[in-house]
C-alpha cells in the first residue's frame, strides 16, 4: 500500500521558522516531523509519495530516494490550491487502496495500523478547538456522514486528523472550490465518497497537530506517552 504525504504547504502560522525550513522538517523532540510520521506507518506501507512545493529541495535532500527503507516518489504541486488539488497530482501514481496523511502531524502507530485494514477510513480524534479542524458527523451505524471544515459552531469536538484510507474512486468525485476558503478541499471529496460507500471512522488517541509555535513544546511534553 502506498502512503501519500501532503507536504507542500508553506506553514505560514509557523513563520519565521518556515522561511528557511519547510514545515515537514520542523524538529519536535530533536527529530523532523517527517521522521515522526514515516516512523509510525504500518508495515503494509511499501512506498512513499511526497507532494512537495515550498522549499522542496530541502525535503528531497533529507529523504532522498529511500526513506526509512521505503522508496520515495516526489510529486510537485505548482500552485497552492488545497489538499484535494494536491492529491489529484498523484492520480497517475496510485492504484488500489492507499493511505493519505498530512506532513505536519504526529500520530501514534496503533491507530494507523488499525485503520489501514479498512477499505475506506478516516482517522478522528477529540480536540479542544474543533473550530480549527474538520468536524466529524457520523451516521447511525457509526460510519462517516460528513466532515464540516472549520465550522463556526461545531456540533461536537470529534475532528478529522487528515489521515484517510482511500482508493482511486476518490478521483471520480467532482472537485469544486470551497466558497469560503477558495481552495479544493479533500474532505469535500471524502464527503461525496461517503454518500456512496461506508467510510469507517477510526479513533486516534495519540495525535499531535503542529500548527502553531506553542504546539511544539506541548508535543514534546506528550511524545513520551505515544505508542
Amino acid at each position: 500500500m502506498k502512503c501519500v504525504i501532503l507536504a507542500a504547504g508553506k506553514g505560514t502560522r509557523l513563520l519565521p521558522l518556515t522561511e528557511r525550513i519547510p514545515k515537514p522538517l520542523i524538529e519536535v523532540a530533536g527529530k523532523p516531523l517527517l521522521d515522526h510520521i514515516v516512523g509510525a506507518l504500518p508495515s503494509s506501507v511499501d512506498e512513499l509519495i511526497l507532494v512537495v512545493s515550498h522549499l522542496h529541495e530541502a525535503i528531497r535532500a533529507h529523504c532522498g530516494d529511500v526513506f526509512y527503507n521505503l522508496p520515495v516518489r516526489y510529486v510537485m504541486q505548482d500552485e497552492p490550491r488545497g489538499t484535494a488539488h494536491a492529491l489529484a497530482q498523484c492520480k497517475p501514481y496510485v492504484s488500489g487502496k492507499f493511505l493519505v496523511m498530512l506532513g505536519d502531524d504526529i500520530h501514534g502507530s496503533e491507530a494507523l495500523a488499525r485503520m489501514a485494514t479498512h477499505t475506506y477510513a478516516v482517522l478522528a480524534a477529540p480536540s479542544d478547538h474543533p473550530e480549527r479542524f474538520g468536524v466529524i458527523s457520523m451516521k447511525e451505524d457509526g460510519t462517516l456522514a460528513r466532515i464540516t471544515e472549520k465550522p463556526a459552531a461545531p456540533e461536537s469536538n470529534l475532528v478529522s486528523t487528515g489521515v484517510m484510507v482511500l482508493d482511486e474512486q476518490i478521483f471520480a468525485q467532482t472537485m469544486e472550490e470551497s466558497k469560503t476558503l477558495k481552495e479544493y478541499l479533500l474532505p469535500d471529496l471524502v464527503n461525496a465518497l461517503a454518500a456512496k460507500n461506508p467510510v469507517h471512522v477510526e479513533q486516534q488517541d495519540a495525535w499531535l497537530p503542529i500548527n502553531r509555535h506553542e504546539d511544539i513544546p506541548l508535543a514534546e511534553a506528550q511524545l513520551a506517552t505515544f505508542r
